[in-house]
């Protein structure tokens, strides 16, 4: 069998209520890594001010201010260069976002089947949870 050494990466571009994280937030992603579903690869923070200025932070630069204590990324500097500044744009003016690179563990098994199998992926995406809540609410009732 195909041994991947890494699963599937998703790059998720998340925008926070305030300049920073909410305790909350951090809370839940560091017990989401601890089940190990999945690995943090890389988080660069972002704070645009209102003049439009872009700020950006590693997470070495903020860990014990943001409350991500001893967080171990796998591999910093993945979240950089012209994808992050693509997704940089997308930061309004006044808010602050992370950009987060997290391998999907749970599916890396998976995947080595699929790919020993000769079979790919030939198409994915992601519905967010507000979406998908939404529409079972609305078809449960």
């Amino acid at each position: 069998m195909t041994e991947l050494h890494f699963g599937p990466v998703e790059i998720l571009l998340v925008g926070f209520g305030s300049d920073r994280p909410d305790p909350g937030l951090v809370t839940a992603l560091t017990d989401t890594l601890e089940t190990q579903a999945v690995r943090l690869i890389d988080i660069v923070f972002l704070r645009r001010d209102t003049d439009g200025v872009l700020t950006a932070q590693e997470i070495e630069d903020v860990s014990d201010e943001y409350g991500f204590g001893t967080v171990e990324l796998e591999a910093s500097g993945i979240a950089g260069g012209e994808d992050l500044d693509e997704l940089a744009e997308q930061v309004p003016p006044g808010t602050s976002a992370a950009v987060v690179v997290l391998e999907h563990v749970w599916a890396r098994r998976l995947g080595s089947a699929l790919a020993a199998s000769g079979g790919e992926v030939l198409a994915a995406e992601r519905i967010p949870a507000p979406v998908v809540n939404d529409l079972l609410t609305e078809l449960r009732s």
